[in-house]
């Protein structure tokens, strides 16, 4: 093939715009980028637009927000654009089959890890909830499972000790639009391999919801500072004290003789706060009450002490 091909891309979430504007920043042609409608968002309720399409209205590309991909007219529309090659990163969405075959050189995906582990949604916090030392990106050809379609390439990355979910987001993103740009020259030059993913060890990453940040202080201490490091930002790991509840940001684990019930505030320095796991015993070192700011533990004692004995739980 002579020239660079012709992309749409389709994606939604914060993921996604590293990737765009890789694509953007390497020349190639994208006619259109397809996203999902604006949603209510914030306290207020106003419709928000997602983050692909302000970078892309940034970029003066053409945004398409269609209301759903099976229907006729959107297959129509996107045939007549003739693209060459489909680029979907997080769109939130299984494509169809119809959708799938239009363009000649396919449509890849760029997952945040390395599969077939961790397919689905949410797959960087629960690779950190898990402990998973290491992961990474991987485009594939999409097929119409979740996550399923034959492996292009992969790139590992070790996950650090202390680095939570968003941090993790934000690296696996720059990865992916390297990645990305680099999956499309090979495919237009015709140097790629496909290789099929073994299901049989394929793992899946459930959507995330609030629900999902609720601490469970009978785990050991080693898997609840994971737990905080996967849930943050979002949805947050939260507990409740005096009916009151509270979001913890970071947290360790801690070598003491000390113990007690799960969830059991426990005597330590000044300006601490150790609470007892199901085994060993959780430092939280960053905080934030119902209606407060996120603060460091010793700034949020001075405000609002906890006493030795007080209990942290699940409602």
């Amino acid at each position: 093939m002579t020239g660079k091909p012709t992309i749409v891309f389709m994606g939604t979430s914060e993921y996604a715009v590293p990737c765009l504007r890789g694509l953007a920043a390497a020349g190639y042609s994208i006619p259109r980028v397809i996203t999902q409608p604006d949603r209510p968002k914030g306290r207020g309720r106003l419709l928000s637009p997602p983050p692909v399409k302000t970078a892309a209205r940034d970029l003066g590309l053409t945004v398409w927000q269609p209301p759903s991909v099976r229907a006729e007219a959107f297959v129509s529309e996107l045939a007549a654009l003739s693209p060459d090659l489909l680029a979907v990163v997080s769109y939130g969405k299984i494509l169809p089959r119809p959708v799938l075959d239009l363009p000649r050189l396919g449509a890849v995906n760029i997952h945040p890890s390395l599969l077939p582990a961790y397919r689905g949604p949410s797959p960087i916090q629960w690779a950190v909830v898990n402990m998973e030392k290491t992961t990474g990106v991987t485009s594939i050809y999409m097929d119409e499972g979740m996550d399923s379609g034959d492996i292009i390439l992969s790139v590992a990355t070790d996950i650090g000790p202390d680095e939570n979910a968003g941090a993790l987001h934000d690296r696996l993103a720059l990865m992916g639009a390297r990645l990305l740009t680099d999956t499309v020259a090979r495919i237009a030059a015709g140097q790629v391999r496909r290789t099929p993913q073994d299901h049989a060890r394929a793992t899946f990453a459930p959507l995330l919801t609030k629900a999902h940040g609720r601490m469970d202080w009978r785990r050991p201490a080693r898997q609840l500072a994971a737990f905080v490091n996967g849930m943050t930002p979002w949805p947050g790991a939260y507990t409740y004290l005096n009916q009151k509840r509270y979001r913890i940001l970071k947290a360790e684990e801690i070598t003491t003789d000390a113990s007690g019930p799960p969830g059991t505030v426990l005597p330590g320095f000044p300006g601490e706060l150790r609470v007892a796991a199901g085994e060993g015993v959780l430092s939280v070192l960053t905080i934030q009450g119902e209606s407060g700011k996120a603060l460091a533990v010793a700034d949020f004692l001075r405000g609002c002490p906890v006493a030795a004995g007080a209990v942290f739980s699940n409602s």
